[in-house]
């Protein structure tokens, strides 16, 4: 086997012909890798600009925005944007049939009026360096796996503990390129985040699910909050006492727009891409997997939309839920159909055979990448039945919610069993239990779960063979002789997980001994049975095939670029700070249709259908409309932008990111992509793959025109 050569100086000693629009970038070496061609196609500033750990830079304005999104600063009292769907779960939590934020929006007209929101944090990149040397110090080509792991995680948490040391931030190393390469990221944590706010549903989830994942789009997808720090400008719990967060940079808006053919850039925190899986990866997920969960989706989601069309209360406590589960359905119904469209699983199959003549070509080859094909084939044949098990178990055995809540109960009867816990332990345990309960159960309407359970029981038994289900399910069914309803009616009488006043009453009187009846729950025996399937069946040997194929892609990402020598590698997304750049351009998704590269609000207008909730037209809306009444957000041809598209490579986490004209100034706010271009986690298609953003001048005519909160318009640095 040959010697392992520093990934990133193979990668910089490439030739470089790679497709300017696909990539997501590690913006510390922009400048070395990608500044010249961004320039090329007509960006104006540096990559010091974008990111620099010396002085301010545009990488200071950018955060993770909660758990999985990004946002931006706008302003110099820790204003940010961040998109509407970012901001649901809050949004949603503060809203009730009295204060229907969903519905009618919300303003804080002075900073007295912001809403806290506990648990919602952002996360602000202080410095990314790549310690690839030290992670793989002492590996060497002779070691087993399990012996090279062992060393990369010693050698992860020493260098953790070092970059730890006198600071509160947040450590992290990340692998790229299947282990590779490895970067450290030290971040700060900022958890005191006010609601500022949000236009009504209406504006910022125009068109709802129908219009997820398309275009034309004319969704005003953003909210606004706002950071707060403790006196010093540092993070800290939420309190009265702190202040408006003092970033190192904010972002200046442009009311310029976007033109056709634009240099546009993105930057924020892309989820997981996954553009080097071999063939029998992608087959998976088009055969096995994606089926299994948009089938067993298609059925919640039916049950959610009856039930949230006919009562407003129910519209508002399934919104959030709704949301959750049909974005990921409509993403893998368009994946698919973009993996079939572009022959996705052919054109892996084809670059595997140029790799199998490559890596057979000399001894050297052939000892390090010559059997890497043979095993993929071997362990995805072995993993592909598991996946599918998994998809049903996740998406029809643990679907119905009294089933996921049961199952958290399971701590509560572990400690119960261990005689080392003391009564101060499971009170403390107990406590939390029941704040939990009061914000469960007030998003939960048990006549839509019970038709959730009965349905989804009724198909995972019928979609597998028997042998292949656990034994709970086949029980289950053969006790109720099929009939799902009288199944249904009996689990959900007798578990005290039904109803929170069957919770409460457990739990006020709760005493050690009482574990036991939660073991005889009917809710909590199916939740317990699926889990120990889970485990006993499928995690033992999904997770040591999975094992088997992230060691075979380590040896694989290396050969693809030691066969490629005139492609210059991006690595996969990981929830790391990335810039992808291209320009604005529409589309053309099938025979005579052409997207142009913008909407107005006159499509709003036309879109309109009062009967139907998604495409409701809020009434300010239309008189701001009817009397052309756009200020200084209008766009030169008279009309008002609502959204564009791009051709910047982008996936989930890119929820919220600026995007930025050749300036640096904010243009709009990343939310969405193009349904026929979503198979681009996998395979980018230049002529397809489209990311969607809000035009920032939409962004500000809501917040100033409609809304009537100006001032925070005023709080920006706006360049006209």
């Amino acid at each position: 086997m040959k010697k392992l050569i520093p990934l990133f100086t193979l990668i910089i000693a490439f030739q470089i012909y790679s497709r300017a629009d696909e990539g997501m970038w590690i913006p510390m070496y922009l400048g070395e890798m990608n500044e010249a061609e961004m320039q090329a196609m007509g960006m104006r500033i540096t990559a010091d600009d974008i990111y620099n750990i010396n002085n301010a830079s545009l990488k200071d304005a950018i955060m993770i925005f909660g758990g999985g999104c990004t946002g931006e600063f706008v302003s110099d009292q820790g204003l940010l944007l961040t998109n509407h769907h970012c901001g649901y779960r809050s949004i949603q939590k503060h809203s009730s049939v009295e204060h229907d934020y969903l519905t009618d929006g919300f303003w804080a007209m002075d900073k007295s009026e912001e809403l806290a929101n506990p648990g919602l944090t952002v996360t602000l990149l202080v410095r990314m360096e790549e310690v690839t040397s030290k992670v793989l110090d002492g590996v060497n080509e002779n070691m087993t796996e399990t012996e090279r792991k062992a060393i990369v995680s010693a050698n992860i948490d020493a260098i953790k503990e070092e970059a730890s040391k006198d600071n509160d931030y947040k450590i992290l190393i990340k692998p790229f390129f299947y282990g590779n390469q490895y970067f450290l990221f030290v971040n700060e944590v900022f958890k005191d985040v006010r609601l500022v706010g949000t236009p009504p549903s209406n504006i910022g989830k125009f068109g709802g699910d129908t219009d997820n994942w398309m275009w034309p789009r004319h969704t005003g997808d953003f909210s606004v909050f706002r950071v707060y720090a403790d006196k010093d400008n540092n993070p800290a719990e939420y309190s009265e006492d702190n202040v408006p967060y003092v970033p190192k940079k904010h972002l200046s808006v442009s009311t310029k727009g976007a033109k056709e053919g634009d240099f546009t850039f993105i930057f924020g925190y892309p989820g997981t891409t996954e553009e080097y899986i071999p063939s029998y990866a992608v087959d998976m997920k088009l055969n096995a997997v994606n089926p299994v969960r948009i089938a067993m989706r298609d059925i919640r989601i039916k049950i959610f939309l009856d039930a949230m069309e006919n009562d407003p209360e129910t519209r508002i406590q399934y919104a959030a839920k709704h949301a959750g589960i049909s974005n990921g359905w409509k993403k893998w119904i368009g994946e698919n159909r973009g993996i079939k469209r572009l022959k996705a699983i052919e054109q892996k199959q084809q670059l595997e055979s140029a790799f199998a003549d490559w890596a057979n070509s000399d001894n050297t080859l052939k000892e390090e990448f010559g059997g890497l094909l043979p095993a993929f084939e071997d362990a995805y044949g072995k993993l592909n039945p598991l996946e599918a098990k998994m998809a049903y178990l996740a998406e029809a055995g643990m679907g119905a919610e009294i089933i996921r809540y049961a199952r958290s109960y399971g701590k509560l009867i572990r400690l119960c069993k261990d005689k080392e816990s003391s009564d101060e332990e499971i009170s403390e345990l107990v406590g939390k239990l029941k704040h939990s309960a009061e914000s469960y159960f007030k998003d939960y309407n048990v006549d839509i779960d019970k038709k959730v359970f009965a349905s989804l029981m009724s198909a995972y038994y019928n979609s597998m063979d028997k042998s292949e289900l656990p034994s709970i399910i086949v029980e289950m069914h053969d006790k109720y002789k099929g009939d799902y309803q009288a199944m249904t009616n009996a689990v959900f009488d007798k578990s005290i997980f039904a109803s929170k006043e069957k919770v409460n009453a457990f739990l006020d009187s709760y005493k050690k001994s009482k574990y036991k009846k939660i073991l005889k729950d009917p809710a909590f025996d199916i939740a317990n049975d699926l889990t120990m399937y889970y485990y006993k069946n499928l995690l033992v040997a999904e997770d040591a095939y999975s094992k088997s194929i992230d060691s075979l892609m380590r040896i694989y990402m290396k050969g693809q670029i030691e066969m490629q020598a005139n492609k210059l590698f991006y690595p996969d997304a990981n929830f790391s700070l990335r810039v992808a750049y291209g320009n604005v351009d529409g589309y053309n998704p099938d025979d005579a249709i052409n997207f142009n590269y913008f909407t107005t609000l006159s499509g709003i207008m036309e879109k309109e259908n009062p009967d139907i909730y998604d495409y409701v037209v809020e009434d300010k809306l239309k008189e701001l409309y009817n009397k052309k009444d756009y200020g200084r957000y209008g766009d030169e041809d008279g009309s008002l932008h609502t959204c564009f598209i791009a051709t910047n490579h982008t996936t989930g986490g890119n929820s919220g990111s600026p995007v930025l004209d050749a300036d640096g100034y904010l243009i709009g706010i990343n939310f969405d992509r193009c349904w026929e271009g979503t198979m681009s986690d996998i395979v980018y298609d230049a002529s397809q793959c489209r990311n969607i953003s809000l035009d920032i001048r939409y962004c500000l005519f809501i917040i100033d025109k409609f809304a009537g909160a100006g001032h925070l318009v005023d709080e920006m640095t706006v360049v006209e």
